[in-house]
């Protein structure tokens, strides 16, 4: 088998001659000239010294499960998802197709793009994406990259593996709920009781290579080789600078006065801190016209949309790439030009504390693990750098050894109600890589009692199943639903939408006439009324980006608050549920508008004192 899919690609080298021959074995057309130029780039990624072996493994694999373990940057996300969608066409498509999950929605709406140029497919077709609020496959589509918590909801409906031959859980070591939850599944469903011969291949950082290992009862494993080239020595600061931003700012300065070669990433904690760092580059670039063009400062966080795919795109003038970025590109995105890093060593992370029902932004020092992944970032050929903006004594003391699991600093309330919904496992029977704390799980079923959402049976109620259709935490789902009473249905469907959407503030305003424009959207109810003004001005603008920029508002954010408001009144629609007309502002809305708020949110409110005299 492994041999076979082997000759799809071996057999076709760059020669001009044959390529007008060979002919694309997933969609029968010709390759392209691109195709052979990209085909000598993959040729040459450390994790293609593997193909065989891991070929011959997913083949021969007892279990059905192969683990692959391998440093960031060597190709993983891009090359195994190729070598399976070989795999299942030499099966000549008899058992499932391939998906890919990754634990974001920006990585695999930019995997999928990036592996449709490599493969010479069109997207949309034979290589498609699903993320929220957007679902890029067909009828055809042989290679699926899909955000991990959409996987798990449709692994969770059909109780099976849904309509995958070979499912590729990406990025293992970043330990998202949806991924933690579907290993657990599927280790229980074992994959050799379902029907299809299914395979899982779990990608995955070395660190946790051992604890996936006796998790998954011994797989067989496939080692890929990191780089090769000059790995940089880390250079400490003495001390950890007060302004995070000012300091990042002049490290990439200096590189550009230094003319040093190679482009730029740059790690800080937030993305309001890496909106005021692209605005302090962009404004400062200009004095190294010196130097040659000013660098090109480019974002890199999940507000960005498709518009992350211009990292990947080279820079006709030659100018250097500046990518600032967080947490989100510690193991996605990898890009080649890279040569230097410049990691401020903390990340800001949302963390539910079950005991008073809040999360929080913390701000934390990032892992060993990924520490050691951002300094590889900037491995290569040519001599590259990595700055570490704290001490050494920093990361050695307070740094844990791995990034925290997920599934322990979340609300598992949506995992519960959906493990209700699909009666698939009781949560304290489900299988966990670590289990999350006792008191978590029973806060979680007691906040779904609280909502209505059980019955006395300790089964889902009719309301909890109706709450399980929307892709809403449960109480903002439930005050969605008791809009329909209240008649604020329509502002109800812009809040819920704009709560859950990706922020469309992500820093302060940088003049004062920005901040006057922003100060005329607020709302004097506070931040929800403000929310709904914001997206109805944006709507009445046309969502013209300008019109965002002016105000320092995401664009992308909003945009992605209105898909899904339309996918909430569609959803809302097709089960029959009551609508109302707009009715935002009057005395009347306001207070309907609270109660509604109030019938999901009781649980977070504060009785009122007065105060004593």
């Amino acid at each position: 088998m492994a041999s076979q899919v082997l000759g799809l690609e071996e057999e076709t080298g760059p020669n001009p001659g044959e390529s007008e021959l060979a002919v694309n074995p997933f969609d029968g057309l010709p390759f392209s000239s691109r195709y052979y130029e990209l085909l000598e780039q993959r040729r040459s990624l450390p994790v293609w010294a593997a193909r065989f072996i891991f070929l011959e493994q997913l083949e021969s694999s007892p279990s059905g499960v192969v683990l692959v373990s391998g440093e960031p940057g060597s190709g993983k996300s891009t090359q195994i998802p190729q070598w399976c969608a070989e795999f299942v066409l030499a099966r000549g498509f008899q058992k499932g197709r391939v998906t890919v999950t990754q634990p974001y929605p920006l990585a695999a709406l930019s995997l999928a793009l990036q592996v449709a140029d490599e493969m010479d497919l069109t997207l949309g077709h034979e290589v498609g994406y699903s993320i929220p609020q957007e679902d890029c496959t067909g009828p055809d589509t042989l290679l699926r990259f899909c955000w991990d918590r959409l996987l798990l909801q449709e692994v969770a409906s059909t109780r099976g593996t849904g309509a995958w031959g070979v499912l590729v859980l990406d990025e293992a070591q970043e330990r998202s709920v949806a991924s933690d939850l579907l290993q657990g599944l599927l280790r229980d469903a074992r994959l050799g009781n379902l029907p299809g011969d299914p395979r899982v291949v779990v990608v995955t950082d070395p660190a946790l290579e051992p604890k996936l290992q006796a998790f998954w009862g011994n797989p067989p494993i496939v080692h890929v080789l990191g780089e090769t080239g000059r790995c940089p020595t880390p250079v400490y600061r003495d001390t950890v600078p007060t302004d995070r931003v000012e300091a990042a700012c002049q490290a990439v300065l200096e590189l550009c006065r230094k003319e040093a070669p190679g482009d730029v990433l740059v790690y800080l904690p937030s993305e309001e801190e890496i909106s005021l760092c692209c605005e302090s580059l962009s404004r400062d670039g200009g004095s190294l016209e010196d130097q040659g063009p000013p660098p090109r400062v480019l974002p890199l966080h999940p507000g960005c949309g498709q518009a992350v795919q211009a990292v990947y795109e080279d820079v006709e003038s030659g100018a250097r790439k500046v990518v600032v970025t967080h947490w989100l590109a510690d193991f996605s995105f990898s890009l080649p030009s890279i040569r230097h890093v410049i990691d401020s060593g903390l990340e800001l992370r949302s963390v539910y504390n079950p005991q008073i029902r809040a999360e929080s932004q913390v701000l934390r020092p990032i892992s060993k693990c990924q520490a050691e992944a951002r300094r590889l970032r900037a491995t290569g050929i040519l001599p590259g750098s990595c700055l570490c903006l704290y001490p050494k004594s920093f990361l050695e003391l307070e740094a844990p050894p791995l990034p925290k699991p997920r599934v322990c600093e979340e609300n598992l309330s949506p995992l519960i109600l959906l493990l209700k919904r699909r009666q698939i496992v009781e949560p304290g029977e489900c299988h966990f890589l670590d289990r999350p704390a006792p008191e978590a799980l029973m806060q979680a079923l007691e906040d779904l009692d609280y909502l209505a959402a059980l019955d006395d049976n300790g089964d889902l109620s009719d309301l909890g199943v109706i709450l399980s259709e929307f892709p809403l935490a449960p109480d903002l789902a439930k005050a969605l639903l008791a809009s329909c009473e209240f008649d604020c249905v329509d502002e109800m469907l812009t809040l819920a939408a704009m709560l859950t959407a990706a922020p469309g503030f992500t820093r302060p305003p940088l003049c004062a006439e920005e901040a006057a424009l922003r100060r005329a959207l607020e709302h004097v109810d506070g931040d929800h009324s403000s929310l709904i003004q914001v997206y109805e001005a944006f709507i009445q603008s046309g969502a013209d980006k300008a019109w965002c920029q002016a105000r320092g508002l995401n664009w992308a954010a909003l945009y992605q608050a209105h898909k899904l408001r339309g996918e909430l009144l569609e959803l809302m629609q097709r089960i029959e549920l009551p609508l109302s007309q707009p009715a935002f502002g009057s005395e009347q809305n306001r207070r309907d508008l609270q109660k509604a708020l109030v019938s999901g949110y009781f649980l977070k409110t504060q009785p009122v004192r007065a105060a004593a005299s």
